[in-house]
């Protein structure tokens, strides 16, 4: 650089400082590739600068032509304020602050009168000649041409290589910013298609946990019936005698029991698959919004960047960081990360709406069977009631039979002991005339017609006597048998009187209180 070039600088710097150039010096400095750029722009690799070429100034203000080229400041500091007479009169002065050692040179001034001759000689000895001086000239012009025409080659590829440097940079920028708006087009329409899955995928989740409801209603629906059919069949149990019988009402309750605890492990089934399918359709969702959110946030990040440009605030240097990858995943595999999610939730959704048909189908299937074992248990529990009734209407009309037949029986036993009685008077009468006729004396003891018959008529009597009882006791006989017949009858109506009223009034009453019918009907 030359000596108006330097000065230049210094004039430029004059603003700052507001000292004359005449009274600065510049310090040592360091080479470009190290004047103060940030860790993160520092080579890393290649060869170092040459000094010659690296050699550069420091200056207080940016280059007009470049915002940042990371040039340090110029180091100025002020030159000793001596005289500067001393420079003549001492010649190993040095002043404060030089950076290199001071040198003596023979003077014919201060040496003289030290020594006349040695300073004499010395000062011839140290004289150049003209050619010695044209040719340090020449030689110092041509260094000065060829570190002029290097300057300027150097400036010119400089100039090429910010140009380049710059059209790399803006085009790199330019594409980095439609790669980003490609990636922010991929993000909406992938956030999109996640956001109306999601919302398909709530709206099923709707109807699910409303199915998940009706199979858990249908669940306690079934236990009152079964409740009932288990009382009806406790209160039979306590029927008497030959009443407690296995007829078709026992028959179609356990029926209706078995039927109805079938039900109960089909809707529990069904209940099952149904919440597990809930929590698989919530596992579903969860990705959905997961992914959704981290697309969301991408989406701003991205919309972020694609905004920043050269003028934009926030911007930094992070010296590392395009060795830094923190990625997980790649383009295809991010897509297919995605379309998996839409795809799980779709098959998700497929199943939903299979369970929700076949839960429909079974809760149907279910009511129409439990109807139906319902109203044929009505119907068994009605004809049972019916030939109860007419068994004990039988049995009622048998045994007002028998009771007329006890009360006519009483009646002939009371006219047979009326009959007996009446027997004892002729018997007597008879006995009366034989013994007074035992009292004839002689040849009068004559066993005539009269004694024969009379004879014969005490054993007429007795004979009739011994029958009359005889009969007496086969009617009380009889008499004790229609006792037992009756006490047998009334027992056994107040058996079936007890069936019935278990069957009518207990069993139906809670059948008839219990509206099976507005049961899991949906």
């Amino acid at each position: 650089m030359s000596q108006q070039q330097q000065h230049g600088h210094a004039n430029g710097n004059r603003n700052s400082s507001g000292v004359p150039p005449t009274t600065l010096m510049y310090s040592q400095l360091q080479p470009w590739s190290h004047a103060g750029a940030p860790p993160c722009m520092e080579p890393v690799s290649g060869p170092t600068v040459p000094p010659r070429v690296g050699a550069a100034f420091q200056t207080s203000q940016r280059h007009p032509w470049r915002p940042a080229m990371a040039y340090e400041l110029i180091e100025v500091k002020h030159l000793p304020e001596q005289p500067v007479t001393n420079q003549l009169t001492k010649q190993c002065f040095l002043p404060k602050g030089m950076k290199t050692d001071g040198m003596n040179f023979p003077n014919l001034v201060t040496g003289f009168d030290r020594n006349p001759q040695h300073a004499a000689r010395a000062a011839l000895y140290t004289r150049y000649t003209n050619n010695e001086w044209y040719n340090n000239n020449m030689t110092k012009y041509s260094e000065s041409n060829i570190n002029r025409n290097l300057s300027e080659r150097m400036r010119n590829d400089a100039v090429r290589l910010m140009r380049e440097a710059d059209e790399k940079a803006t085009a790199g920028q330019r594409d980095a910013g439609r790669r980003l708006g490609e990636r922010i087009t991929d993000l909406t329409f992938w956030r999109n298609e996640l956001n109306a899955e999601l919302e398909k995928l709530i709206a099923e989740m709707a109807d699910i946990n409303e199915l998940q409801r009706q199979c858990g209603k249908a669940l306690l629906d079934l236990e009152i019936p079964l409740h009932i059919a288990q009382e009806c069949l406790f209160h039979r149990e306590s029927r008497q005698g030959t009443e407690k019988v296995h007829d078709i009402v026992e028959k179609a309750l356990l029926l209706e029991i078995n039927n109805l605890r079938l039900s109960r492990d089909r809707l529990s089934g069904l209940h099952e698959k149904i919440s597990k399918q809930a929590l698989d359709c919530r596992g579903a969702q969860h990705l959905l919004e997961s992914d959704v959110s981290h697309k969301e946030s991408s989406l701003g990040i991205d919309s972020m960047c694609h905004q920043l440009n050269n003028y934009s605030r926030g911007i930094a240097y992070y010296g590392g960081i395009e060795k830094y990858d923190p990625s997980v995943s790649s383009q295809e595999s991010w897509a297919q990360a995605s379309s998996e999610h839409v795809a799980r939730s779709q098959a998700e959704r497929a199943k939903l709406s299979q369970l929700r048909s076949e839960s429909q189908n079974v809760v149907n299937a279910v009511a129409a069977t439990v109807w139906d074992f319902w109203s044929n248990t009505n119907n068994a529990f009605d004809r049972r009631a019916q030939e109860m009734a007419e068994a004990k209407n039988r049995v009622q009309l048998h045994l007002q039979k028998v009771q007329q037949e006890l009360f006519d029986m009483e009646k002939h036993l009371f006219l047979l002991q009326k009959a007996i009685q009446d027997k004892s008077m002729p018997l007597k009468v008879a006995q009366t005339r034989l013994e007074a006729r035992c009292h004839r004396e002689g040849v009068e003891l004559c066993k005539d017609h009269a004694q024969d018959r009379l004879i014969q008529e005490v054993y007429d009597i007795q004979s009739a006597v011994d029958s009359l009882h005889h009969k007496l006791q086969e009617s009380e006989a009889t008499h004790q048998g229609l006792l037992k017949t009756r006490s047998s009858l009334e027992v056994d109506l107040r058996n079936k009187v007890n069936a019935l009223f278990i069957d009518r009034e207990k069993c139906m009453s809670l059948r008839r209180s219990f509206p099976v019918s507005n049961l899991i009907r949906y």
